[in-house]
């Protein structure tokens, strides 16, 4: 479908709200990058009215091969959708959806983001004996299921309300171990990954002061927010001298299978990229 003038192809994200979303940016990149006659835009959609949009999307009128979904809409993309994918079937939530053969496929690219990512950014880090995962929301399904199919032996899931981290220790199994937040400090110790999946540092907002130098010689920090690109916890971390990864790569190595799908073509993360998103961030703060 590359450099193919002759069909415009059309690609969503959708979310409520979107209009804050990076992803035109990313998918508009790559169609220019490849000269490919497509179109990928955002479409604010609320939580009442996204079953009317799927079935929309499943009509044949639909202008749309299929597109992206973000907050609120994953759970529901994962039980609307007529075909789901495994990883999307055991998180419980699906990010991408194709049209094929009339019938709605969805699957789940987080998982394949935020490994990549962390491939890129510092090779072999999943040569760890344990990790620590902060948070139990909707975010933290992706990273723990990363972690477990990586073969890291002890995952361990701390949150504030210590009911949501067992919930998801029984949904991914015996290496997963739940606590709650005042043992933070306990698991962190002799861990050679912390993942952050909270929205704590959110658009720089404070976070609690958290002890990283008991972690593993050659630990890492990542978090995956990224906006600011530097969280406080990844500051944190530096101050206290470890290894840091942030989060903007899974936001760019997420859309990638996505793009593959609907435009033929399978895109390159490259710093280039990576700088225009960066200067969008510095434009909007």
């Amino acid at each position: 479908m590359a450099d193919s003038r002759e069909t415009m192809v059309k690609a969503f994200v959708t979310g409520w709200p979107i209009k804050h979303s990076r992803s035109p940016l990313i998918h508009g990149h790559w169609l220019k990058q490849h000269r490919i006659a497509g179109e990928y835009r955002a479409e604010p959609v609320t939580a009442e009215g996204f079953p009317a949009f799927i079935e929309m999307l499943k009509d044949a009128s639909s202008p749309y091969v299929g597109g992206n979904v973000t907050i609120p809409h994953k759970e529901s993309a994962f039980r609307l959708a007529d075909e789901v994918g495994p990883i999307a079937e055991e998180l419980g939530a699906a990010n991408t959806l194709w049209l094929q053969e009339h019938r709605l496929h969805a699957t789940n690219t987080d998982v394949y983001g935020f490994a990549a990512n962390l491939n890129e950014r510092h090779p072999g880090w999943q040569r760890v004996d344990k990790a620590v995962v902060l948070g139990a929301g909707g975010a933290s399904r992706a990273v723990i299921y990363a972690l477990r199919e990586r073969g890291i032996g002890e995952i361990h899931v701390v949150n504030r309300t210590v009911f949501r981290a067992r919930e998801l220790a029984d949904r991914f199994g015996a290496r997963i171990h739940a606590h709650p937040m005042e043992a933070l400090a306990e698991v962190t110790q002799g861990a050679g990954l912390f993942v952050n999946t909270t929205s704590l540092g959110m658009d720089g907002s404070d976070v609690p002061q958290i002890d990283f130098s008991s972690m593993a010689a050659e630990g890492l920090v990542t978090d995956i927010v990224y906006v600011p690109l530097e969280t406080p916890i990844l500051r944190q971390a530096n101050a206290q001298g470890m290894k840091t990864v942030d989060g903007l790569g899974m936001l760019l190595h997420q859309a990638v299978p996505g793009f593959e799908k609907w435009f033929g073509v399978r895109p390159r993360v490259d710093d280039t990229l990576r700088e225009l998103v960066i200067e969008d961030m510095d434009a909007h703060r």
